[in-house]
C-alpha cells in the first residue's frame, strides 16, 4: 500500500475508531460489569422486597373498566393506576375472566401484578423490587426493558461491532511494525474455540 492510500485509511478509521468508541465507552462499560455480575450471579446475595397493594377502584372507573372484555386496561383506568400506586401499566395486555382482570407487570430489576374484582373494584396486587443488581442485569439481557430499550441495544451493538472492525483495521496498518500484532489477534480466537471444545460438555 503506497503511503498516499495508507495515510487516508489511516486517517479514516482513526476517525471512525474514536467516535465508534466515544459512542460506546458508558454503554461497554455497563455491559462489561454487568457480564461479571451475571456470571456470578448465584454467589451475589439479593434480598427481594415485596410490597402489597390494596385499593378501591372509583366507581366511575369501574364502570368504564366494565366496558371492556379484552385488551389492556381502558387509558383512564392506567392513568389512575399510575396516579395511586406508580404502575405503568400502557400497552400491557391483560388476562380478563368473569369475575376479575388481571395484569402482570414485569420491569427491570422486579415484577408486578394486579387484579380488579369487576363487580367490586377491589384491588390488590403485589410489587417486588430485587435490587439495583438486578435491575442492570435484566439491562443487559433486554429483559421486560420495553422498544426503545430494544432499539438502543441494536444501536449499541453495531457501534462496538464499528469499534472492534476499525480497530482490526488499524492493527492491519500498523502490523509491521508491531509483530505480535497478528499471534495475539489469534490467540484471541483459538482460546475461545479451545475452551467450547475441551470444557463444554
Amino acid at each position: 500500500m503506497n503511503k498516499k492510500r495508507k495515510a487516508f485509511w489511516l486517517k479514516q478509521l482513526h476517525q471512525w475508531h474514536w467516535v465508534s468508541s466515544a459512542l460506546c465507552l458508558i454503554s461497554l462499560l455497563l455491559f462489561s460489569i454487568t457480564g461479571i455480575t451475571l456470571n456470578h450471579a448465584n454467589d451475589i446475595p439479593a434480598d427481594p422486597v415485596t410490597q402489597p397493594l390494596e385499593g378501591q377502584l372509583p366507581d366511575s372507573l369501574l364502570i368504564v373498566l366494565n366496558q371492556r372484555q379484552s385488551g389492556p386496561l381502558p387509558a383512564p383506568v392506567q392513568q389512575w393506576l399510575d396516579q395511586e400506586f406508580a404502575l405503568d401499566s400502557t400497552g400491557k395486555e391483560a388476562e380478563w375472566a368473569p369475575d376479575e382482570v388481571y395484569v402482570a407487570l414485569p420491569r427491570p430489576g422486579g415484577d408486578a401484578w394486579l387484579a380488579i374484582t369487576l363487580d367490586s373494584g377491589e384491588l390488590m396486587g403485589e410489587v417486588t423490587d430485587r435490587g439495583w443488581i438486578a435491575f442492570f442485569n435484566d439491562l443487559h439481557k433486554g429483559r421486560h426493558t420495553g422498544t426503545v430499550w430494544f432499539w438502543f441495544i441494536d444501536v449499541f451493538a453495531v457501534a462496538s461491532l464499528l469499534f472492534a472492525l476499525t480497530g482490526l483495521g488499524l492493527m492491519f496498518l500498523h502490523a509491521k511494525r508491531r509483530p505480535a500484532t497478528w499471534p495475539v489477534t489469534l490467540a484471541g480466537l483459538v482460546i475461545p474455540w479451545l475452551l467450547i471444545i475441551f470444557f463444554m460438555h
